[in-house]
């Protein structure tokens, strides 16, 4: 994604919590979706000890991000590094694991455009992350990540618990793409998405040997709005999609990942199957709107 020069400053390390309806404020905060949830005005526990009341501006489930405005105006703004960090490069987690304010942990980035599988069932598809061994807990949502410079690279966003069998494998949100979201979300309080107008599933070893598809690799094509964009280029249900914008899509939450960087009105090629051949087509995706 590209990022405009105009983004707004945020601070960097905060603690959010519930708080009753009032107030408003111009301090600047970015943070998880899912951290404010229902909310509409929260408190926020600031790293000098103070707390200040804040309103929840727009929030995006999909790309579990929220801009809050809080009642104070001098906030210190963090220093925002746009460019993907490589693999191997220390990072620095900051948060309030399990209540213990201003945490620090320590680690690599393990690597970058990673996607959390079955994300996108749950109904945020957690793609295109940052991965990193530094120590992510509960309560370490929404704060950042940070490189050797103290330069915000990422904000923590999730983790595989010890249950799965991992060892300190969690996610972060690079900072390119929660800024782009951000100015979104602060220009008209919601994302601007491109509408393929198909509804797609997960293609499971099942489905794809009923269709004689060859393959297991790929999204179904569910359904397709007939006066949409993709049933206009010719895109019918039961096909495969294979690859969007020069981009495989092995999974779902790599075709969600695909159209990430797809502005509407921008035309994109989609690579799919169809009775098992092999098929490419044009589609110009619209706006779509939360």
């Amino acid at each position: 994604m590209t990022v405009a020069a105009r983004h707004r400053d945020v601070p960097t390390s905060v603690a959010v919590r519930g708080l009753p309806a009032g107030g408003s404020g111009s301090g600047l905060i970015l943070t998880n979706e899912h951290v404010v949830g229902e909310q509409e005005n929260v408190e926020v526990a600031l790293a000098d000890g103070t707390r200040v009341s804040a309103r929840v501006v727009a929030a995006d489930a999909v790309t579990d991000l929220a801009v809050l405005r809080a009642e104070r105006a001098d906030l210190p703004p963090a220093p925002f590094r746009t460019e993907l960090p490589a693999p191997g490069e220390p990072v620095l987690a900051l948060g309030s694991p399990l209540g213990f304010l201003n945490s620090v942990t320590a680690g690599i980035v393990s690597g970058v455009g990673r996607e959390i599988p079955g994300s996108a069932g749950q109904g945020n598809a957690l793609v295109d992350l940052i991965q990193t061994d530094a120590a992510i807990s509960p309560g370490n949502s929404g704060g950042a990540l940070v490189d050797h410079s103290g330069r915000v690279i990422g904000i923590n966003d999730a983790y595989l618990p010890p249950q799965t069998g991992a060892v300190s494998i969690g996610f972060a949100i690079p900072a390119a793409t929660a800024l782009d979201i951000a100015d979104d979300l602060l220009d008209d309080g919601r994302v601007t998405q491109p509408y393929l107008g198909v509804a797609v599933a997960r293609l499971t070893p099942q489905i794809a040997q009923s269709l004689n598809a060859g393959t297991d690799r790929g999204v179904l094509v569910r359904d397709v709005d007939g006066n949409g964009p993709s049933a206009a280029a010719g895109l019918r249900p039961g096909d495969i999609v294979t690859q969007v914008a020069d981009e495989r899509t092995d999974t779902l939450e790599a075709f969600i990942g695909a159209l990430r960087s797809v502005e509407p009105g921008q035309p994109l090629s989609v690579t799919y199957l169809r009775d098992g051949d092999t098929r490419q087509i044009r589609v110009v995706p619209t706006a779509a709107t939360r």
